[in-house]
């Protein structure tokens, strides 16, 4: 299913010029602000530190 919605957005991105420039500016943006890395890697990370320690899932 991701791989369905990565292709879709992907060429999407390709189709339509203009939307790849504002996805690049927001990526930009979003990649200078360490608060908002560090809250995304948390997102990310955050199943697979709470399967290896279980009790921080409760």
């Amino acid at each position: 299913m991701m791989r369905i919605i990565f292709g879709l957005v992907l060429a999407l991105l390709v189709a339509y010029p203009p939307l790849f420039d504002i996805a690049l500016f927001g990526a930009t943006k979003a990649a200078s602000c360490p608060p908002l890395l560090a809250f995304a890697a948390g997102v990310v990370l955050w199943p697979r530190i709470a399967r290896r320690i279980r009790r921080w899932a409760k």
